[in-house]
Order: structure tokens, then C-alpha cells, then sequence
């Protein structure tokens, strides 16, 4: 991007990439002006004691992201072994079912041959005078014993099943309670550092916590910077999808929404929440975890992304957010915080991912 279009913006963060995105998608996201440092601001030290208390939070809260991932895809998997157990116990009341008439056919047979004086047919058939029911009868045998065969058989595949299905729905079950344990785990875990990040700052005076909140936009907009000064903008210049446009309209319809970890929307979201449901919502179902949007989706060059796309952040993948376009993001960043628009590059970029690999620009 030039530096005279970067010129055009000099306002905080937030109102920029709400006034230039929304209003004006044709400009690029630049670079905000650092907010100006009041005139009787912190003592030096105090200000390093400030910036030691924003990295403790962004490890806490960076702990708690991970932990929610963990939580997540416990829940994700928790719902796939419940509705296999479910299945699973429908297929062995039908065999339960299936059985029991089996058996009956069985008992019928047997009873039939009670009545015939225990003899077998063939018996039957041996002690006739009349050649022509011998001949007729000859046939009749041979369909009974492979029917009677054919029943035998049924019942010992239908009685297989049913041991395997109890076998399968039993392993189901111990997995649904190992998820549940790991779920249960990750919530201790997510509380448990966010506790701690809520009383680090509850700790701090008013005006600590103000210039706290200008410490963490201080940190995006430097990242921002090197980001944009790198030239990537100038070689980023993809189309979206009409699914893609249709993620970023409702991705953008969120801002102002609180995040909430594990939350899928409709009025709380976490980070991975937002994107999975935007995608959801422009017909594609997408992974529900940052990890394995990672993972399984396609990944793609940062210099051919597009409205749509999906930036993976951190080494872990422990964060994620959908690219907007003209250098901006939307995303749900940590507790405390609500859905925004941010620059793409205010955290360390893994990789870039699309959902809908495939699908033609527009």
C-alpha cells in the first residue's frame, strides 16, 4: 500500500476499521496513530510495571485460549460419541426385536416337527406309498432345509450383531466419559486463568486500567506496522467468494458482541465460534476448533487471501480470524473484550486457511 493512501487514516483502531471497512470497503486498513501519551502520564517505572502486567495477561489469556480449544473440541467429540451411542442402541433394540421373531419362526418349526411324531420330514416322506407325493414331497424337503439352514443362520448373524453392537455402544460410552472428564478438565482450566487474569487487573487503579487498554493497542498497532511496512498489502489482492461475502456479512453483523468461551453465537461468542458460524451461515460447515481449522481446512499463501478467509495466529493455532479484506480482520478476541475489527497483522500469523477452496472469486 502506498503511504499516501496510508495517509487517509489517522484515527484509533476500532473507529477506522469500522468507518473505512464498513463504509468504504475500497480502502485499505492502515496503520493507525498511536493514541497520544497524556502529558502527566506514568513514571517510567510505573510504565514497566504496566507493560510486565499486559504480557502476564496476554500469557493468561493466551492460556485460557488454548484451554478453550481443548474444551471445544472435548464438547465437539462429546456430541459425535452420544449420537453413535444413540444409534447404537437403537440398532440393538431392532435386533432385540428382530430376534425374538426369529426365535419364534424357530419354535414354530420345532413344535411342527413335535406334532410329525419327532420324525424328520424325510421320514415322512420314506413311509409314503404313493410315488407321486414322494416325488412332490422331494422338493418340499429340500426347501425346508435350506429354509430351516437359512433360519439357523439368521439367527447366529442376528445374535453376532448384537454382542458387536454391545461391544461398540460399551467402547462409546467409556469414550463419552473420557470427553466428558477432558471437557470437565478444560473448564477448570479456562476459569482457573481467567481468575487469575480478572484479579491482576481488578488490582489496578482507574487510570492503570486506561492506560492498560492503551498498552494493548500500542502492541497491535507496532505489530500492524511491521506488518504493513513489510509491502504484503500491495501483493494481497484477491476477490471473495460469494460464500465468502456471505461469512464476512455475517461475521461483521457480530461487532459489539461479547466474547464467551465455548460460545457459538447468537449473542456471546469465542474466536472460533464466530468464524465456524459465520461459515455455517453462508452454507458450509467448517471444523469448530482455530486447531483444526488449521488442520484440516485448505491453507493458502498470505499473498493470494481473500474476504473470507481465515488467519490462523499464534504457533499453537490457539486464535482465529476472518480476514475482511484491505488489511482488516474481524474476530472475537479474549474475555473481557467484544467482537471488533482489528489489523490483520496485530498478532504473529501462522498461515491463512480457506473454507471454500475451489470456489470461484466474484
Amino acid at each position: 500500500m502506498g503511504t499516501g493512501k496510508r495517509g487517509l487514516i489517522a484515527t484509533a483502531v476500532a473507529v477506522v476499521c469500522a468507518v473505512t471497512v464498513l463504509a468504504a470497503p475500497g480502502t485499505a486498513f492502515a496503520n493507525p496513530t498511536p493514541s497520544p501519551t497524556p502529558s502527566a502520564g506514568p513514571t517510567p517505572a510505573a510504565a514497566k510495571d504496566l507493560e510486565a502486567v499486559r504480557k502476564k495477561l496476554d500469557k493468561l489469556y493466551r492460556a485460557a485460549a488454548r484451554a478453550t480449544d481443548e474444551y471445544n473440541a472435548a464438547e465437539e467429540k462429546a456430541d459425535k460419541q452420544s449420537a453413535e451411542v444413540v444409534a447404537l442402541a437403537k440398532k440393538i433394540v431392532k435386533g432385540q426385536e428382530k430376534l425374538r421373531k426369529l426365535k419364534d419362526r424357530a419354535g414354530a418349526a420345532a413344535a411342527a416337527q413335535y406334532r410329525g411324531g419327532g420324525l424328520p420330514p424325510e421320514a415322512h416322506l420314506v413311509l409314503s406309498d404313493d410315488p407321486q407325493d414322494f416325488l412332490d414331497g422331494a422338493g418340499r424337503v429340500r426347501e425346508g432345509h435350506h429354509a430351516t439352514k437359512g433360519l439357523l443362520g439368521e439367527l447366529t448373524r442376528t445374535q453376532a450383531d448384537l454382542e458387536q453392537y454391545a461391544k461398540d455402544a460399551s467402547a462409546q460410552w467409556k469414550k463419552l466419559e473420557a470427553g466428558r472428564k477432558a471437557k470437565a478438565a478444560a473448564q477448570k482450566k479456562i476459569e482457573k486463568q481467567i481468575a487469575q487474569a480478572e484479579k491482576l487487573e481488578s488490582e489496578l487503579q482507574k487510570e492503570e486500567q486506561e492506560r492498560l487498554v492503551e498498552l494493548e493497542k500500542e502492541a497491535a498497532n507496532k505489530a500492524q506496522t511491521a506488518w504493513l511496512d513489510s509491502g504484503i498489502l500491495d501483493e494481497i489482492n484477491g476477490k471473495a467468494s460469494e460464500q465468502g461475502k456471505k461469512a464476512v456479512k455475517y461475521a461483521t453483523a457480530q461487532i459489539g458482541k461479547p466474547y464467551q468461551w465455548g460460545a457459538e453465537g447468537p449473542k456471546t461468542y469465542d474466536c472460533s465460534g464466530l468464524t465456524s458460524q459465520a461459515w455455517i451461515s453462508a452454507g458450509r460447515g467448517i471444523p469448530r476448533t482455530s486447531q483444526e481449522q488449521w488442520k484440516q481446512l485448505r491453507h493458502i499463501d498470505v499473498q493470494d487471501m481473500r474476504p473470507g478467509d481465515l488467519i490462523i495466529y499464534f504457533e499453537d493455532a490457539s486464535h482465529v480470524a476472518m480476514y475482511m479484506g484491505d488489511g482488516a480482520i474481524v474476530h472475537a478476541p479474549r474475555p473481557g473484550r467484544t467482537v471488533t475489527i482489528a489489523g490483520a497483522g496485530s498478532m504473529p500469523i501462522l498461515g491463512v486457511v480457506r473454507p471454500d477452496a475451489g470456489a470461484a472469486a466474484n
